[in-house]
């Protein structure tokens, strides 16, 4: 037995000396970065509304039936620009006939003042009496009186007239047509003819939480947001596609109130629209440049790794060891990610070989940098999120 014995205790010391000698895993050689705080941009993202710089709706204010349509639907019309003509020939009669009882008042009144006239010299002489001349002179008054009414008269018969050609009330771009011709419109409905936008500028509504208005105005009071000279706030868009709206806009309303069903302020951007991409009622993605924090955290964007509902980034341990660390993110401009929470200042980030480390890894930084590069504008879009670190 002594023998085994002895074999057994020279097998262990032999696995000893082996697990003894085998070689620590070699450092991974890295680039790296160390947070320093810096000015960012702070950028808000809301959705938001297109809206019509001006909309018009276009109505009957007579009673009659639509003979024609003079406006192609869609198309630009300038303002007072014939649209519908309804049959005139009602108003046309009621104009003629007001017409004529205005020429028999003036006729009456001629002659009523032509008789007071005639009194004058004879009620000095007492030819008269007092009373005829002053029947006269009231005769004479009235018919003055109801040729004014019937002045009037006439010119609300040729109103009546003229609003049988309806006319664009605004310059812009003309909407379906929502009565054909030979439709009966009424004036005490006032039925919708046509609507017309302009849009060659809009705007962009949206709502922001109350709490985050009061958040931002504090924060912009204590001097930890720095606003751009005047306060303008430029705004940026992307479409339900993902693309990027070339234009910028700026913030030109900002509500007082509260709404107390949403909890939320409204906001109102203006937007230049040549070519018209932006239309009327269509949902946007917006994206607010409040001001720039000072103290705000950033790494490169080759630094972080991203998933579908989460972000993080290879730090350095103090042990010298690769550690992750989940981040929450905000905009990205300039190649750098914005980092909300999971950073502090002093942290070194690892900026290259993430394919090769593990958590635990040791590392061997070849290079480190300090995250001070001064902000620059947010870019138009963030890119999508995929797995894995690039």
């Amino acid at each position: 037995m002594r023998p085994f014995a002895g074999l057994l205790a020279s097998l262990a010391l032999a696995a000893c000396s082996a697990a003894e000698e085998a070689p620590a895993p070699a450092a991974v050689p890295v680039q790296a970065v160390t947070i320093a705080a810096r000015s960012v941009p702070y950028v808000i993202e809301l959705p938001g509304r297109v809206e019509a710089f001006r909309t018009a709706e276009v109505r009957a204010r007579v009673t009659g039936i639509v003979q024609a349509r003079s406006f192609r639907e869609g198309s630009d019309v300038a303002a007072g620009q014939p649209l519908f003509r309804i049959d005139p020939r009602e108003m046309q009669a009621s104009y003629s006939q007001t017409a004529a009882a205005l020429q028999q008042a003036r006729a009456t009144a001629t002659n009523a003042r032509a008789v007071v006239r005639r009194y004058e010299p004879l009620v000095g002489e007492n030819a008269i009496s007092r009373q005829e001349y002053d029947a006269a002179l009231a005769a004479a008054r009235a018919a003055d009186a109801n040729v004014a009414q019937l002045q009037q008269q006439l010119r609300g018969a040729s109103l009546q007239l003229g609003y049988t050609t309806v006319r664009a009330p605004i310059a812009g771009r003309a909407g379906r047509a929502e009565v054909t011709e030979g439709a009966l419109v009424t004036q005490g409905e006032g039925t919708l003819l046509t609507r017309i936008e302009q849009i060659s500028r809009v705007y962009v509504s949206f709502a922001q939480s109350a709490s985050e208005v009061m958040a931002l105005r504090r924060a912009v009071a204590a001097g930890e947001i720095k606003t751009a000279d005047g306060g303008s706030m430029p705004v940026s868009l992307t479409f339900s596609d993902g693309t990027d709206y070339p234009g910028t806009g700026t913030i030109d309303f900002q509500g007082l109130s509260v709404d107390a069903q949403t909890g939320t302020i409204g906001l109102r951007a203006i937007f230049d629209n040549p070519q018209r991409l932006l239309l009327p009622g269509e949902f946007v993605r917006a994206r607010i440049v409040a001001g720039n924090r000072a103290d705000g955290i950033a790494v490169p964007q080759r630094a972080v790794s991203l998933s579908e509902d989460s972000a993080s980034v290879f730090v350095i341990g103090k042990d010298g060891k690769a550690q992750i660390r989940p981040i929450e993110l905000g905009e990205m401009f300039d190649g750098f990610w914005i980092v909300k929470r999971g950073l502090s200042v002093g942290d070194v980030v690892i900026t290259s070989n993430l394919q090769k480390l593990r958590p635990g890894a040791p590392v061997q930084i070849a290079k480190t940098q300090t995250g001070s590069k001064p902000a620059a504008k947010p870019a138009a879009k963030q890119p999508a999120r995929t797995s894995g670190a690039k």
